[in-house]
């Protein structure tokens, strides 16, 4: 195995290759760690398999990057006992190459909106499993940043949308192919609420921007969303639009048959207690990045039709 690239990207979901677009982009290149070794990326990226929680393997692979990306999710189930460790191995690899740490977060440890915008600088009120957790972990790196021991920069999105978001994503398999069938879409939560979407490649965007600007360490970013927030309902008008279909064709999965099917399904039933993201207006604002880094959204009409487009020649 050679030196590490300048990038070496953990995680090889719809994170982990946005940001390895949004490098390739800019004549870079990066290695890419996952579990198995193998990936759908192109024949000059190397991908190398490995236990990310094991703070040996990850030092040794990211020797000689200058900048390490943390885009890891574990299982919904799987949270608790993996996410901590995973993420004390990629931040041992930044610390050891001397590398900056861009880390990838979501928005749960805020916990419930109350009527007002997630700004950054909101405290940390999570009132269910996940969100504690994930307060805990961003602390542990900011106080690691402050401590002087490895650079970071932590991006944060809201739920995500686009390509390869696949069934993980609220507007994601039970949207477009429906769409495109002229069949009925399935979403999570109260589709009339006004709710934050982030679109993938505007995640990638953003987290290789706080890979390489000088202001970006030691902050906390939302990754950039389009200012202009639409009910989920709203969006699925416009994917159906945009297939040349009649709207109207929606079906929400109301929380007691979530809790329901959580019975036999254990990914459902880690979602019951994140149902609040969808009981109020939801909304994440992503003016400092854009104000500050100089990031901007992509259009959500554009971002929807490019995401349908996606599935239309999948």
């Amino acid at each position: 195995m050679t030196t590490a690239p300048r990038h070496v990207i953990f995680g090889t979901g719809a994170i982990g290759l946005a940001v390895l677009d949004a490098l390739r982009r800019r004549g870079e290149t990066a290695r890419m760690i996952n579990r198995s070794g193998s990936a759908r990326v192109p024949d000059d990226v190397e991908v190398v398999g490995g236990d990310a929680r094991d703070p040996a393997f990850t030092s040794a692979i990211a020797q000689g990057a200058d900048v390490v990306y943390q885009t890891l999710n574990p299982p919904y189930p799987e949270w608790t006992a993996q996410f901590p460790l995973l993420q004390a191995g990629v931040l041992a690899a930044a610390e050891a190459a001397g590398a900056r740490l861009v880390s990838m977060e979501n928005v749960y440890m805020y916990g419930r909106p109350a009527g007002r915008p997630l700004t950054e600088d909101r405290a940390y009120d999570a009132h269910t499993t996940k969100g504690r957790l994930r307060g805990g972990m961003a602390r542990e790196l900011l106080a690691t940043h402050e401590a002087g021991r490895v650079e970071v920069a932590i991006g944060r999105a809201s739920d995500y949308f686009g390509p390869r978001g696949g069934a993980q994503s609220n507007l994601g398999d039970r949207l477009f192919p429906a769409a495109l069938a002229g069949k009925t879409a399935a979403v999570l939560g109260n589709p009339d609420q006004p709710h934050t979407y982030t679109y993938i490649p505007d995640i990638g965007e953003g987290l290789a921007v706080l890979g390489e600007h000088p202001d970006a360490p030691g902050q906390v970013w939302h990754l950039p969303n389009d200012p202009d927030t639409r009910t989920t309902r709203q969006l699925v008008d416009i994917v159906y639009r945009h297939a040349g279909r009649p709207a109207g064709k929606l079906r929400a999965m109301p929380p007691v048959l979530l809790r329901a099917l959580g019975v036999v399904n254990p990914v459902l039933r880690e979602l019951v207690e994140m149902q609040y993201q969808f009981d109020e207006a939801f909304v994440v604002d992503s003016s400092k990045i854009a104000n500050k880094l100089g990031v901007q959204a992509t259009p959500v009409e554009q971002a929807l039709a490019d995401t349908l487009s996606e599935y239309r020649h999948a």
